[in-house]
């Protein structure tokens, strides 16, 4: 059902092949204003080829195309707008639909590739913030939308569990902390140390040294150090997958920072050995001024590694562990410049595969237009939110369907679901202020509408008593009046394609509110459920949409009940 292609293979022909079908496809373009046609092709490009103007080309080529898959051909000076044959197109694409069901949209351009996806990455014995949000959640739709797009993804929680941190956070433990405390409220009472701790260090900068010092123990295996460090890890990780589980998201791997420690030793020689390591202020840097960047530090004057290095041997161990085809980096805009220098690094070494990472950057989660501190104590928990949004959700339930059944599961899909889609609809890079407010309203482009229009027509469908094998049998409407959800079906794997190839949830979050405003206009005018000879074919289409919503709303990560 790809039209474009069809065009320009007929196109091709018609132009004796002296112009490739994929060149001609690529000059296709979709009409905004559908009224201009569903497919334009102008015809500039041709005028040197074939020596004619435009116009004349276009006017040519219009006599020409006699296929049944266009209803009508029109000239607008040097274009030609097409329009596609309403009656075989629309039973073509709801038949396809309903034969697929969830497969349809899928696509093979992965070929089974792997794809590393490095997403959420919250910090040991921090609080899991809304800030942490982004980065999750962009993460897992991407893994999803890879997977539909024919691709292996591989979803990698790189949690930030090694660095002087620790050294912090085991220097406030030992001055303020007690264990009874910790065990009780694990994250609460270590962020509270955490915070505590930057707070005496602006008058007390002797606190500072303390820290690093006790990192040094940490880097050296003192048992203490470790025991303590282990036990934050594990209290944060009971804290996460409780998290994780309310968003249905889950890991293929937990390598953490310090999954890298012993590997960074391997990475260090590799750069001695090509001979890029050079001196810098008695530092170790990779020199990329080539590259038009700053130097890249491997080891500090202390012979401590940091990030890059770290970050280098992750990049080697995934790609000799996964081989993979892509390599994703769902991390903050703020991280731009060090991706840029890992890159750059890795190219040095002469890894060729360098070339298929990826920084998939995004915007900040804002509170009140100012971005949220864990180290200033300025944060929304993201568990709490999450809890929030499915009471607020419970109470609409209550209000609007007390007889609901599975009501709690119901609050949790709707709840959840709102977090996440207010998120996923923005494109990433704009900076997102948090409302729950906005998340959780039951109009305009939130996850509560698009679910709420999905099971409005899941129960259109069950008063209409619809069955699949009706619709082959049944006489068609004139499809005019549900040509634009036709158009929209027709669309849904180009959206699809579009999402993975810029890496952008938010072309499938857009998707699926055109799909289910053009679905609510329609129910607005059409009486479906009329009896009469068209009652079948457009029960046909209801579940088409029903089949698209649900699969695009799962893309984004959201499950979609069946009543609200």
């Amino acid at each position: 059902m790809d039209f474009k292609n069809k065009l320009a293979t007929i196109l091709a022909e018609l132009l004796g092949r002296e112009i490739s079908v994929t060149e001609l496809e690529l000059l296709i373009e979709k009409p905004k204003n559908p009224t201009h046609g569903d497919l334009a092709f102008p015809c500039f490009t041709l005028a040197k080829l074939k020596r004619k103007s435009p116009n004349l080309i276009a006017q040519e080529l219009s006599e020409k195309i006699n296929t049944p898959i266009f209803e009508k051909v029109d000239v607008v000076g040097a274009y030609l707008n097409l329009f596609l044959n309403k009656q075989a197109v629309s039973e073509q694409v709801v038949s396809e639909i309903i034969t697929q069901k969830g497969n349809y949209g899928a696509l093979a351009i992965g070929n089974g590739g792997a794809v590393t996806i490095d997403m959420s990455s919250p910090n040991i014995a921090k609080p899991f913030s809304m800030g942490h949000l982004r980065s999750t959640v962009i993460g897992n739709s991407l893994a999803l939308i890879a997977e539909k797009c024919g691709y292996k993804p591989i979803r990698i929680n790189h949690l930030g569990d090694w660095g002087t941190q620790f050294g912090k956070l085991i220097t406030a433990y030992q001055l303020w902390g007690a264990a009874e405390k910790v065990k009780q409220q694990p994250i609460k009472e270590l962020l509270a140390l955490y915070v505590r701790f930057h707070e005496e260090a602006e008058t007390n900068p002797g606190l500072v040294e303390q820290g690093r010092s006790w990192f040094k123990k940490l880097e050296d295996s003192d048992e203490h150090a470790l025991s303590l460090w282990k036990w934050f890890r594990e209290e944060s990780l009971t804290e996460f997958s409780r998290i994780y589980e309310l968003m249905n998201i889950q890991f293929d791997s937990l390598a953490g920072e310090s999954f890298y420690n012993d590997k960074m030793d391997r990475v260090v020689q590799l750069l001695l050995e090509q001979h890029l390591l050079v001196e810098s202020e008695q530092a170790q840097v990779v020199d990329l001024t080539e590259e038009q960047l700053p130097p890249c530090l491997i080891k500090k004057s202390d012979g401590a590694t940091l990030y890059a290095t770290r970050d280098l041997a992750a990049a080697i161990y995934r790609q000799e562990n996964y081989q993979f085809v892509q390599s994703l980096y769902v991390v903050g805009h703020e991280q731009s410049l060090h991706f840029k220098q890992l890159m750059a690094v890795l190219t040095k070494m002469g890894f060729d595969w360098a070339k298929t990472m990826h920084h998939i950057p995004f915007g900040m989660m804002l509170k009140d237009g100012k971005k949220m501190s864990t180290r200033k104590g300025k944060v929304v928990l993201l568990e709490e939110v999450l809890n929030e949004s499915i009471e607020m959700a419970k109470q609409s339930i209550e209000e609007k369907n007390p007889d609901l059944p599975n009501k709690d599961r119901v609050a949790k899909q709707v709840g959840v679901g709102a977090v996440i889609f207010h998120d996923l609809k923005n494109n990433r890079m704009n900076d997102i202020e948090f409302s729950l407010e906005d998340m959780l309203r039951f109009e305009g482009e939130t996850g509560p509408y698009v679910q709420y229009t999905y099971a409005r027509a899941c129960s259109i469908l069950r008063k209409g008593n619809w069955q699949a094998d009706l619709f082959a049998g049944s006489i068609q409407p004139t499809w005019e009046k549900e040509w634009k959800i036709v158009s929209l079906l027709l669309e849904f794997p180009n959206a699809i394609k579009r999402a993975c190839e810029n890496f952008d949830p938010s072309q499938v979050a857009k998707y699926v509110v055109d799909l289910a405003q053009a679905f609510n206009k329609y129910y607005g005018e059409v009486k479906i459920l009329e009896e009469n000879v068209e009652k079948k074919a457009r029960l046909a289409l209801v579940y088409a949409v029903t089949e698209v919503l649900v699969e695009g709303l799962r893309l984004l990560g959201l499950e979609a009940p069946t009543e609200m």
